[in-house]
Parts: C-alpha cells; sequence; structure tokens
C-alpha cells in the first residue's frame, strides 16, 4: 500500500480493537445516538440531531466529501459489538497545500478509555503515509480540555488562537489552532 492515495475507493482501516470503515446505510441509528447526545454535541456547530433523518444526512455528506476529495471521515466501529461508537477523519483536504483538519467525536459512554488516541494514530498514520500529507491540524474551542489534551499527546502544538472564529449557538467562539507536521511524526516513529 505505498501508492499515493487516489480518493477511488474508501479505504477501510484496523486497530486492534475498532475497524474504521465508511459510513453504511445501517449506521444511522448509531449515528443518531451518537449526535443526539448534548455531552458529544457541545462543542460542535449544531444542536443534538432529534431524528434519524439528520443521521443520514450526516452520512450524506461523508460520502459528498469523499467523492469531492475534501475529505475522508471514518466511522468507528468496535470489533466486540459491531456497534458504530463514533467517528474520525480528515476535512477541509488541500492536496496542493498537502494539508488537512482533523475530527473527531465518540459516544460519552467510551470516553476515558484510550479509544480516540487509538483510533486517531491510525487515521494520521493514513494521513502522512499514504496520501502523503505535509499538515495536519485541528481547530478546538478552548474550553474543551479533553480535546486539547487528545491532541498533545498525539503529538500536536498549537500554533495559535483564531479569535471569534465561528459563529455557533447565537455567540462568536474562538478556536485554538494545533498542527501536526509530517517531519515531528517521522522523527517522533524513529525515536
Amino acid at each position: 500500500m505505498s501508492d499515493l492515495f487516489t480518493f477511488e475507493q474508501f479505504p477501510q482501516l484496523e486497530t486492534s480493537r475498532f475497524v474504521l470503515r465508511q459510513a453504511q446505510h445501517a449506521d444511522a441509528d448509531d449515528l443518531y445516538q451518537l449526535y443526539a447526545d448534548q455531552a458529544v454535541v457541545q462543542y460542535m456547530s449544531f444542536i443534538p440531531f432529534t431524528s434519524v433523518d439528520e443521521a443520514l444526512d450526516e452520512m450524506k455528506w461523508y460520502k459528498r466529501i469523499f467523492a469531492e476529495q475534501s475529505g475522508l471521515r471514518w466511522m468507528i466501529e468496535d470489533r466486540e459489538t459491531s456497534k458504530v461508537i463514533g467517528t474520525c477523519g480528515f476535512l477541509a483536504y488541500e492536496q496542493e497545500h498537502h494539508r488537512t483538519e482533523l475530527g473527531y467525536d465518540l459516544s460519552s459512554a467510551y470516553w476515558g478509555k484510550g479509544i480516540m488516541k487509538e483510533v486517531a494514530s491510525c487515521i494520521i498514520q493514513f494521513g502522512f503515509e499514504q496520501m502523503k500529507l505535509n499538515k495536519i491540524e485541528a481547530k478546538i474551542e478552548p474550553d474543551n480540555q479533553a480535546s486539547i489534551r487528545l491532541v498533545e499527546k498525539l503529538g500536536f502544538v498549537q500554533e495559535g488562537l483564531l479569535r471569534q472564529h465561528e459563529y455557533e449557538h447565537g455567540a462568536y467562539v474562538d478556536l485554538a489552532i494545533f498542527a501536526l507536521l509530517q517531519s515531528e511524526y517521522t522523527a517522533e516513529i524513529l525515536k
């Protein structure tokens, strides 16, 4: 799998505990449950889902960004239960600059178990090794300390603060911007 990723076929990835795969229609109920949880969507731009139709629309967006070659969103399927417990992937992919943004979410019932570090590490590896990225960014609300701790564990460095960068839930919010460079990723692997 040394060829450059071409967005022709959605890549399935695996970790010891999870299968990372393309969304399927059958995932709608699991995705609805994920995004209906206020704790999960607290730092997202949308309000909790109120119907499975919203989950189906979300999966259409995953399909669209893949078709447009602007992103990939993997479903996180628990190997033991076959339940989708979250999503993780890339958005705002800029091929000419070899740069993308990492996004992720996880069912609150699974928080604190090292799951997102395991999953994101696998996806970051795919980004640097198969997509030949130079930079992966993460934009996080400063109050979202759990997410900041995660990216720091993954080796990301804070580059700055985007002041009042988004308008969410009737207010402007700041976003701290973190990034991991390919050279930093490679240096960590060679340690």
